[in-house]
């Protein structure tokens, strides 16, 4: 049925990017915000909930709450039995899944279209009936973590590449932290802690229901408002996070990992939030070094000078400041000093002079495939409506976000680069093979 489903979604999805998307969008007595998005033309529905909350809001010591009530709220309910969840989802032909940033998190199900009601009920009964306080699931749940954290990044080549570069370039702000926590807090934890979290983040002020497929939009009101109206009242998350101070010299730093031979060079920087402009005009900066075999430090660093393994530049975009990152990873006898001062010529051809009329037509055609693949499938509006509005304030950009990538010009990524890419306001990290003197800090 699942696979049947795909091949539905897929072909029908594949026109959502020639029209515009239609919203309804309106808030409930209790502040659950509902985003509905109708199409009829396949028999599908996604069913989504973001909650907004991520690891920034943990509190200190309490590490790794959000990505655990990730997989808690999977445990059962009041009235969904323990490991009953995705045999539910199943035995309805749909499938689900969740997860979790420093920002969000993020839970939704795919089902045929007649199982909509299914989907609003389960999604009312993880925010309202969760069960919390059976310490054997909270204990087998952070089991689950651990072995997850094994898995994705102790026991992985790179796996700590991202926070060593993040815990060195925010000292303040929680986007430095570990966003799977650490697992002395976990343990530490007791239920009282787990519920605190929970009644705060887990409530429909701090919500935002998203329905999009093939569905009445009156009749799904009314569903909402049977399933989700008489959750009480919460108040909206008010936050007060720490800004961080500007670099204004280099951070040199190394990170040793057991798991690699390679060595890699990172190059990181602070940049700005993801809705505003110049995060939009790094992404598109982003694009012109690394995406594609046909990108400048690709095709200079990988196929000519044949320096490097490996080369990507991203500008990682998030609610309260964007991560520029820049990795390469040596080959032969060049080093990581060899990479970096290759990159450096680079930045200062991007700083100094206009990429061309042709690569920036490149540029806008790669956005708009982005762009358009995000939102071609029902799965992918959901989200889309979702972040849109929590994220950026304006859920319509699901729509006109594309038009601000189209005005963005060829003198403002230079500008912009001139702004952000400076020696004196990044990290330049060499991540090395070696022993296990990071583990007392991650564990």
């Amino acid at each position: 049925m699942k696979k049947i489903l795909t091949t539905i979604a897929f072909a029908s999805f594949a026109l959502v990017n020639a029209q515009e998307v239609d919203f309804v969008e309106y808030d409930l007595d209790n502040g659950l915000h509902v985003i509905l998005h109708q199409d009829n033309r396949a028999p599908v529905i996604t069913t989504s909930v973001l909650y907004h909350v991520g690891s920034k809001d943990e509190e200190e010591g309490r590490t790794g709450f959000a990505h655990m009530f990730e997989h808690l709220l999977f445990e059962g309910t009041e009235n969904i039995e323990g490991g009953q969840w995705f045999k539910i989802v199943d035995a309805n032909g749909g499938q689900n899944n969740a997860y979790t940033s420093n920002d969000y998190t993020y839970y939704y199900e795919v089902f045929p279209s007649n199982k909509l009601e299914l989907s609003l009920w389960m999604e009312s009964e993880r925010m309202l009936h969760p069960i919390i306080r059976d310490e054997n699931r909270i204990e087998l749940q952070e089991g689950v973590v651990k072995e997850e954290k094994n898995f994705r990044l102790n026991n992985a080549p790179y796996g700590y590449l991202l926070y060593a570069a993040t815990s060195n370039l925010y000292k303040k702000h929680p986007y430095g932290r570990l966003t799977i926590g650490y697992d002395a807090d976990l343990e530490a934890a007791n239920i009282d802690d787990f519920l605190k979290f929970n009644n705060k983040f887990h409530k429909p002020g701090n919500a935002i229901l998203t329905v999009a497929g093939d569905f009445e939009i009156e009749q799904t009101k009314q569903l909402i408002e049977k399933y989700f109206g008489g959750i009480p009242k919460s108040d909206k998350v008010v936050r007060n996070l720490p800004k961080e101070d500007p670099i204004t010299e280099t951070i040199v730093a190394e990170w040793r990992d057991p798991n690699i031979q390679v060595p890699a060079l990172v190059i990181g920087y602070v940049t700005p939030k993801m809705n505003s402009r110049d995060s939009r005009i790094l992404n598109l900066l982003s694009t012109y070094l690394s995406v594609g075999k046909s990108s400048v430090l690709y095709k200079k660093m990988v196929d000519e000078k044949k320096m490097a393994l490996a080369v990507q530049t991203v500008n990682l975009a998030q609610e309260d400041y964007g991560t520029y990152l820049m990795l390469a990873l040596p080959v032969g006898e060049f080093t990581l000093d060899n990479l970096l001062e290759e990159i450096d010529v680079e930045i200062e051809k991007v700083q100094n002079d206009l990429i061309s009329e042709r690569d920036m037509e490149k540029l806008q055609n790669i956005v708009e495939s982005q762009f358009v693949s995000r939102n071609a499938s029902m799965e992918g509006i959901a989200n889309s409506l979702a972040d849109y509005y929590t994220l950026y304030g304006d859920t319509n950009l699901i729509n006109s976000e594309i038009d601000i990538y189209r005005s963005i010009t060829r003198e403002e990524i230079r500008d912009v680069a001139n702004k952000y890419l400076n020696s004196n306001q990044r990290l330049e990290l060499d991540y090395l093979p070696g022993d296990e003197q990071n583990k007392t800090v991650i564990e």
